[in-house]
């Protein structure tokens, strides 16, 4: 059992190459006059940032509260072409998507991304035959060129080899593709320390408390730093509201009178733990439109999602009884009764889609992403999909160049000349950083777990040698946060000097997996509580 008493004893200075202080972020941020102001740090946001820091631009980037703290680390974890575009004949997006789920899974961040096989059981009686889902899956597997195999069908003896909570009463076949995941929050984390790389300046938990004129334009914010109640201010020539769920709220502080741009719809997940192995996903067909996915995740199942409109505060979303007797009832077409117990909820999340503004049923609607420009000469960007959040960035900053005035200057790169698989920091084969890792362990301590290992490499890539090496200086660094997950001190003391982690959540929800897990106990979060405070 994890105590208070086990919490490594840390001194009070940061490890070398740690991140400026508050402080002095606060002051660099007032002091300065930016290009560009990015409000918002969820991924859309971080990719713009990052493609604008890219192109030689002076930018800003601060989030109300942390990096990819709200939708951007509610999603379904899938990197994917969009098996159910098909359906509505969007051909050209799917080969689209599937060209950006490859270049991010293989060239750009093969480190936090990881080829999954997905099974979609065809039940008698269910709204699609395994004649069109047979030609579907091949259809999308050839608009990836066949990259990921050839899309085919499988007998359900077979199929319940691989997945043996299956359930096989009445199942005709299975059809098979190929797709992609990840661990939303730490490649949006990758994609913040990517644009810090290139120069940006960051600051989460840094609110906007109100907008900043010259002349009648938007030339900067009022912030005020949750952390400490320090309240400052930016100047930027240009200012981005990436706000995500919130962005019709920045909108108003611009123009009082500004219409409704977006709706927002919930999607709400389950994490469960797992009662066997599982080696392929489930995406279980309940409707004509509408899919269930069961995901194997983080040695653990994620169930999800569901789709409907919401129109509360952003900030109160929550997942309610309703979702969750909702999430296990479509899980129940495909899945045995024992994987789907209560019992085995370790965690539930829920995020929220930001789509066009308008009429129809939000399960219907288009993932696009919507661009305005407000009275004050403000843009604001919402929408998109994660698989695409390379191209949403390259997007909207080829729309920041076309815009009247050239409120950017001259005297920068344009988006069109960058590099187009520019890796994110820690690329590497985290197959072999785990081998590294196993082997050059400190020669007299005992060497680092086989699950640990693999952890690091697939959520940190070669960074992970540095906290290897915090570990080796220091043996406390290296025990487990909590025995029952592979997490190690060492990446607290990683997220905070190295990950902008301020708070418990910060770390376990969103650096780590203990959250998600069920295991962030109260003695846990104290312990990471202390250390974030040396």
């Amino acid at each position: 059992m994890t105590t208070l008493q086990s919490v490594p004893a840390l001194g009070t200075h940061p490890a070398s190459g740690s991140l400026p202080s508050r402080a002095e972020t606060r002051e660099q941020l007032s002091k300065a006059t930016y290009d560009l102001l990015v409000i918002g740090g969820g991924i859309l946001g971080i990719s713009t940032a990052w493609h604008a820091a890219q192109s030689g631009l002076r930018v800003a980037l601060v989030d109300a509260g942390d990096f990819a703290g709200a939708t951007s680390s509610a999603s379904s974890k899938l990197l994917h072409g969009g098996l159910r575009y098909l359906q509505t004949g969007a051909v050209k997006l799917v080969a689209e998507n599937h060209f950006e789920r490859r270049a991010v899974s293989r060239q750009v961040a093969p480190h936090l991304a990881n080829p999954l096989t997905f099974y979609l059981p065809v039940y008698k009686g269910g709204p699609h035959g395994a004649a069109k889902l047979g030609a579907g899956v091949f259809a999308y597997s050839a608009l990836s060129a066949f990259g990921d195999g050839v899309g085919h069908l499988l007998s359900p003896a077979k199929a319940a080899q691989d997945v043996p909570e299956l359930r096989t009463d009445n199942l005709k076949a299975v059809a098979v593709y190929g797709d992609d995941q990840m661990n939303d929050a730490r490649m949006a984390l990758m994609t913040v320390r990517a644009a810090v790389d290139a120069g940006a300046t960051v600051l989460n938990h840094a609110e906007v408390t109100g907008l900043r004129f010259t002349r009648g334009r938007v030339t900067g914010a009022e912030l005020k730093d949750r952390t400490s109640g320090d309240e400052f201010g930016v100047t930027a020539r240009l200012v981005l509201n990436a706000t995500g769920p919130w962005v019709d709220h920045l909108r108003k502080m611009e123009d009082p009178n500004a219409a409704p741009s977006i709706r927002l719809s919930k999607g709400a997940h389950l994490v469960l733990k797992r009662t066997s192995p599982w080696k392929a996903a489930l995406a279980t067909p309940i409707d004509k439109y509408r899919i269930t996915f069961a995901l194997p995740w983080e040695d653990m199942l994620l169930l999800g999602t569901t789709d409907e409109e919401y129109e509360g505060d952003p900030g109160q979303v929550e997942v309610t009884e309703k979702d969750t007797a909702q999430i296990l009832d479509e899980a129940a077409f495909s899945i045995r009764d024992q994987q789907l117990s209560r019992d085995l909820i370790t965690y539930a999340f829920a995020g929220l889609r930001v789509l066009p503004g308008g009429p129809g049923d939000t399960s219907k609607a288009k993932r696009e992403t919507v661009v305005t420009e407000g009275r004050g000469g403000m843009l604001s960007v919402a929408g998109g999909k994660w698989t695409t959040f390379r191209h949403i960035g390259r997007t909207v900053m080829k729309k920041l160049e076309q815009l009247p005035g050239h409120p950017l200057g001259e005297d920068y790169e344009p988006v069109s000349a960058l590099p187009k698989r520019l890796p994110l920091p820690g690329i590497a084969n985290p197959n072999a950083v785990a081998h590294r890792l196993l082997v050059d362990g400190p020669a007299p301590g005992p060497r680092m777990a086989a699950d640990t290992a693999k952890h690091l490499a697939t959520h940190y890539g070669s960074l992970s040698f540095e906290i290897a090496r915090m570990a080796n200086e220091n043996p406390e660094l290296g025990r487990r946060i909590h025995p029952d997950a592979p997490e190690i001190w060492a990446q607290v003391a990683y997220a905070r000097d190295h990950e902008w982690a301020e708070t418990a959540d910060d770390v376990l929800r969103r650096r780590t997996t203990l959250t998600i897990r069920g295991l962030a106990t109260d003695e846990v979060r104290a312990g990471v509580e202390s250390m974030l405070r040396k």
